[in-house]
């Protein structure tokens, strides 16, 4: 935290300032580079400036005394205090004063001025008449009163009636609280009237107004160019308060914004507790009752109402005049300028989600599967459609349920939760509507069905809209896109489902594309009568397990075909030769270990790969189970069929073994044919 941010906010900027200027004016720059060096205040002259700020009552008090020695004049700040509404003092406060009408009625209203300047003092008229007044002064305890404070005092109530053109007060000051005093007192008389040469001060009073007129303007353009250049929605916002500080006069402002995309408003304050912050937020753009010392007023375009400032004084101060006209003009700016900047905010945003929409376009079309496609869908969700975390579920038809195929945005805990849960017709209401009309549903963790709601609250998902992935009239899955309990879009059914549907549509077209090249990519490589590996996939596997061939982990390759397959096919038809092949890959599927490859290679002839064998003669072992597979005869045409095998074994593994998988594959095949051979001989001899 700077030090200026530290500092407690009893003193306005407009005193500090005013003593600046005042000291430039007569002493040039030097002497307030001087001064300040003296008062050994860790602050710029251009932050002392700045009626914006606020300072402690300990900064002012030094600020004052280091002047005064550094110039040597005792009244010096008597001087500043009377040339204040000449030294550029705020120019709505000398607009508010003047609208008065009159010194008294200026008076009667001072009180209230007292917090557009300070907090740590308490002002009391006593009485105001036509041409005098009483006013008690008194420092609020836990402060050490100064006298030099008590001069500047002075110099400024002189100066009211000078407002209206005028000679200055006299003043009549016999009790002082430096003097043990419980206050000051200060009896004020002046001229009901100008005489003779004195006429020049009502000209010079008409040219105060005329200049706090014009700098009134000059900074009410100076803020709407400043605004409207400001490139970021949060330093709009801090730059919409220091205004609102130039134009109003008040120990404290709050600005309260509504969030453009939904979720909590934006809120920037000066001089408030941050314990109150929120709470005072709230009831600003409620419409609440801030009390009687708030000023406030909307931050509204033609376009639209953005949110509310307010500038707030203490309960016994409050506004003097019309300050809220004032405050309007400023909030008329910053509402222009939020304008802009949400405009250009959602340019940018809409650039940013075609640029994502395009590289979704160029992403999918690179996705070889459904995962890939998955994965590649809500990586992009959170881009284009603002969301917080994002998933998309495939429908299994077979299985009658959703699952999820990739997710974005959650923990790795959460992520689990989802991608191991089955979402079920049965269970969920909500999938039954979209599988029966196909469309979108906005979901959330109170209102869903109970196994969603657990589900949304397990996956940390208070709001969800979720659009059906459909290809024709085929349903293939959903996409979410998911927001946290207080950070959903201001319209969850609006452009965020368009938006949710534009994605939706992408997804579908490559989830189609990929099933498509999924069934042509199997189809090129296994088998369609037994869904096995074909001769090309088949030979893949087994070149890309040779390099983890080794002692101790052999990799066998079993060769086999049917014996009698020809007879099955004239005698029982084709029919009942591939229902023959079919049965045969099951049995073949069941002997093998789990990791092994079965493949059919062509007609009646079967392979197996099976990698990690300890021991070569485990290969064999292995054979002989596929052999027992055909102990049993098989069921064709309502006829048991007996049909046999013949079994070739292959190992590779041993050091400096180079064959390659077609090498292994035709000793398998060799072997084969001589165990077909040996038994053929032993059968005949054995007729």
């Amino acid at each position: 935290m700077t030090a200026a941010a530290a500092e407690a906010r009893e003193t306005s900027g407009a005193t500090t300032g005013g003593l600046l200027r005042y000291v430039r004016a007569h002493a040039g720059q030097d002497a307030v580079d001087r001064i300040l060096a003296r008062s050994g205040l860790p602050f710029t002259a251009e932050e002392l400036d700045d009626q914006s700020r606020w300072w402690s009552y300990d900064t002012r008090v030094r600020l004052f005394a280091a002047a005064t020695d550094e110039l040597g004049d005792p009244e010096l700040l008597f001087k500043v205090g009377a040339a204040a509404l000449h030294s550029g003092l705020a120019n709505s406060m000398v607009i508010l004063l003047r609208a008065m009408g009159t010194p008294r009625q200026v008076f009667r209203q001072l009180p209230r001025a007292v917090g557009k300047f300070s907090t740590t003092s308490t002002m009391v008229v006593v009485d105001a008449a036509a041409t005098s007044a009483t006013v008690r002064f008194t420092l609020h305890p836990g402060y050490e009163h100064s006298r030099l404070d008590c001069s500047y005092a002075q110099g400024l109530l002189s100066t009211v009636p000078t407002i209206f053109g005028l000679a200055p007060a006299r003043i009549e000051h016999d009790e002082c609280q430096s003097d043990g005093h419980p206050a000051c007192v200060y009896r004020l008389t002046w001229d009901r009237r100008l005489r003779g040469p004195r006429r020049r001060e009502n000209e010079r009073s008409v040219d105060l107004e005329l200049r706090a007129l014009r700098g009134q303007l000059r900074s009410l353009q100076s803020a709407g160019a400043e605004l409207v250049a400001s490139d970021d929605l949060d330093t709009a916002l801090h730059r919409i308060v220091a205004r609102a500080a130039e134009a109003v006069l008040a120990p404290a402002y709050l600005l309260a914004v509504e969030a453009p995309s939904g979720g909590p408003p934006l809120v920037h304050s000066a001089g408030l507790p941050a314990e109150e912050v929120t709470t005072l937020a709230a009831a600003l753009l409620a419409g609440g009752d801030l009390g009687s010392g708030a000023v406030v007023v909307d931050v509204a375009s033609a376009r639209r109402r953005h949110g509310r400032l307010a500038a707030l004084y203490g309960e016994q101060y409050g506004a003097m005049g019309d300050e809220a006209s004032m405050l309007t003009a400023y909030a008329g700016h910053a509402a222009a300028a939020l304008d802009l900047l949400l405009a250009l905010d959602e340019a940018r945003r809409e650039a940013t989600r075609a640029g994502a929409l395009l590289d979704l376009a160029h992403e999918l079309a690179a996705a070889s599967d459904a995962q890939a496609v998955s994965e590649v869908v809500v990586a992009a969700l959170p881009r284009v459609v603002g969301c917080t975390r994002a998933s998309l579920l495939l429908w299994d038809a077979g299985a009658g349920v959703l699952r999820a195929a990739a997710a974005e945005g959650m923990t790795a805990e959460q992520r689990a939760r989802l991608q191991g849960a089955e979402i079920r017709p049965e269970d969920t209401p909500e999938l039954v509507g979209m599988l029966t009309d196909r469309t979108p549903r906005i979901l959330d963790d109170t209102t869903s069905s109970p196994a969603l709601r657990g589900l949304l609250r397990g996956i940390g998902g208070a709001h969800v809209v979720a659009v059906p992935l459909l290809a024709g009239s085929t349903f293939l899955g959903v996409a979410t896109a998911g927001w946290h309990a207080g950070e959903q879009h201001a319209a969850l059914d609006g452009d965020v489902l368009v938006r949710l549907r534009g994605v939706g549509d992408q997804a579908s077209t490559a989830l189609q594309k990929a099933r498509l090249l999924e069934t042509v990519s199997h189809q090129a490589t296994h088998d369609a009568l037994t869904g096995l590996p074909n001769r090309m996939l088949f030979l893949d596997r087994l070149a890309a397990a040779l390099p983890d061939s080794r002692p101790g982990a052999h990799l066998g390759v079993l060769f086999s075909d049917l014996d009698g397959f020809k007879q099955v096919n004239d005698t029982l038809g084709h029919a009942a030769g591939d229902e023959l092949l079919r049965q045969v890959a099951a049995r073949l599927g069941a002997a093998v270990r789990p990791g092994d490859t079965v493949g059919r290679l062509s007609g009646d002839e079967f392979a197996m790969i099976l990698p990690g064998l300890v021991d070569p003669a485990d290969a064999q072992g292995l054979a002989q189970r596929v052999a027992g597979c055909f102990a049993e005869p098989f069921r064709l045409e309502g006829t048991d069929v007996r049909v046999g095998t013949s079994v070739g074994v292959a190992v590779h593994g041993q050091p400096g073994d180079e064959r390659t998988a077609d090498q292994l594959l035709r000793e398998a095949d060799a072997a084969m044919y001589r165990h077909k051979q040996r038994t053929r001989r032993g059968e005949r001899s054995s007729r």
